[in-house]
């Protein structure tokens, strides 16, 4: 499973042509998951994003979580984090788990997100659109085949 997490002052996700869901500060989560991922790895990785410490205390240090600072989570499945391009210039997403796969645990990591941190999502499956402010900009990549 692997996670692009985007420090963000505000986030919108529009799909199907309609403003879905939106938060404040917080993290825009970009999650792909793998043909090998099992629900110890959705465990894993929501909870190393809501404990994930990288807003300013008052010292400027990279020191406060998601719920020390009031910060929410958009969480958004993309299969397209485990394209490879290996060999060639168009990427193969080979690796990226099907629906049947990646469905229930991307919706269970929403679930322990959400017991954790307030979490919105995206639309599984769907053309989305997301507009962020990123903030720093804080660029994070948590990817449980390296932990």
């Amino acid at each position: 499973m692997r996670a692009v997490i985007q420090v963000v002052k505000k986030a919108k996700l529009i799909a199907n042509g309609q403003e879905y869901s939106n938060i404040e500060k917080g993290f825009v989560v970009l999650l792909g998951i793998t043909n090998t991922d099992t629900e110890k790895d959705a465990e894993y990785i929501a909870n190393k994003i809501a404990k994930l410490r990288v807003f300013e205390d008052e010292n400027g240090k990279l020191n406060l979580a998601l719920n020390n600072v009031n910060g929410s989570v958009l969480l958004v499945s993309n299969f397209t984090l485990y394209g490879s391009t290996k060999g060639t210039n168009r990427p193969d997403f080979i690796n990226a788990a099907k629906p049947e796969i990646s469905k229930p645990l991307y919706e269970k990591c929403v679930q322990i997100l959400s017991t954790q941190v307030p979490t919105k999502t995206g639309v599984f499956g769907a053309d989305m659109l997301i507009e962020m402010m990123a903030d720093g900009p804080c660029t994070i990549i948590i990817d449980t085949e390296k932990n």
